[in-house]
């Protein structure tokens, strides 16, 4: 009899494989909450990045113009290789794409097509802003 009684309560004390499917479950939903709220300051971050980046920029070909009392616009590859640039500054915009740098009319334009990625939409970056 005492036996059975402690088989009793040793099936009692464990968890059933549906519990811990329910537990799962709402763990899962509440990270696929947190996460789609995130993605939106994730986007800001990446555009703000961006900005800063661009700005950066402008300012490291505005710099190696006078030194070099050049009119001819520098690549990312020419500013790397004349140490003008940090080899850890970042060559790319924040969605993968190349700056484009574009010396004109005494102005250094830093252009970015931003998170679509196209040219010429309404979420390109261009510093100095129009």
């Amino acid at each position: 009899m005492i036996a059975f009684q402690r088989a009793g309560r040793l099936l009692r004390r464990g968890v059933t494989l549906v519990e811990v499917l329910i537990v799962v479950a709402i763990i899962a939903l509440v990270s696929a909450g947190v996460a789609a709220a995130a993605i939106p300051y994730w986007e800001r971050a990446r555009y703000k990045t961006a900005l800063t980046n661009a700005r950066h920029l402008r300012g490291v070909v505005k710099t190696w113009l006078v030194e070099r009392d050049s009119k001819d616009c520098p690549s990312i590859e020419q500013l790397l290789a004349d140490q003008a640039l940090d080899r850890d500054s970042p060559r790319q915009d924040p969605w993968g794409k190349q700056w484009h740098i574009d010396c004109s009319d005494n102005e250094v334009i830093i252009l970015s097509d931003g998170s679509d990625r196209t040219a010429g939409t309404a979420d390109d970056i261009r510093i100095p802003p129009t």
